[in-house]
């Protein structure tokens, strides 16, 4: 899973979250940040995403462990998947590389006609991170 730090990062540079089936988030705020790094999934059975005119609310259905009913998306951090972020690359991801030396992994891309390497200790920071390059270079 990819780590918080660099979801918020993502968060921040402007990588943009639409909550299907399967996606894992965290709550942003503090007082459920001290309580550990509990990651939630979106499910059709339990938390499911409801778009409004006002905006995207994650209802918690039948969650008793929690005294929640929704949040809304923006208090909710995206740890998205190694394969949405390979998706958020497009066009210009070339090979996932387990770095020889190091023993982390290393992902290649080619952005604007420039080769992109960055490397992490796990494919998806790999991937987040290179999404995040993009991010930033198209600013």
């Amino acid at each position: 899973m990819i780590s918080r730090p660099l979801a918020l990062r993502l968060r921040e540079a402007g990588l943009v979250w639409r909550p299907t089936t399967g996606d894992r988030f965290q709550l942003l705020s503090l007082d459920m940040e001290s309580t550990g790094t509990e990651a939630f999934t979106v499910s059709d059975m339990t938390i499911e995403a409801h778009a409004y005119p006002t905006g995207t609310v994650l209802g918690f259905n039948g969650t008793t462990e929690w005294a929640l009913d929704s949040i809304a998306i923006e208090d909710a951090l995206w740890l998205p998947r190694e394969d949405q972020l390979r998706e958020a690359l497009k066009g210009t991801f070339e090979r996932l590389e387990r770095d020889q030396q190091g023993g982390g992994w290393r992902v290649s891309c080619t952005f604007r006609g420039e080769s992109m390497t960055h490397l992490a200790d796990a494919p998806e920071d790999a991937y987040a991170m290179a999404v995040l390059a993009e991010i930033q270079a198209a600013a």
